[in-house]
């Protein structure tokens, strides 16, 4: 049996306008490197308003944040 051929839409295509930066909001955050945080470590811990949290480095590379 076979299958219709796809039909391409005569509609004009709408691309969203780019994301700006709306500076009235305040500065931009501060930035840092993962790496500056946690050197050679693969994990460090976070104190924050007398609460402890564990910042990691996955073996893909990712970060995560756990309490």
């Amino acid at each position: 049996m076979d299958k219709p051929a796809p039909t391409l839409s005569t509609e004009p295509l709408r691309v969203s306008p780019p994301l700006t930066v709306d500076r009235a909001a305040g500065p931009a955050p501060r930035r840092l490197q993962s790496r500056d945080l946690l050197g050679q470590d693969r994990e460090l811990e976070i104190e924050h308003a007398g609460q402890l949290y564990r910042l990691r480095l996955t073996q893909l590379g990712k970060l995560i944040l756990t309490k």
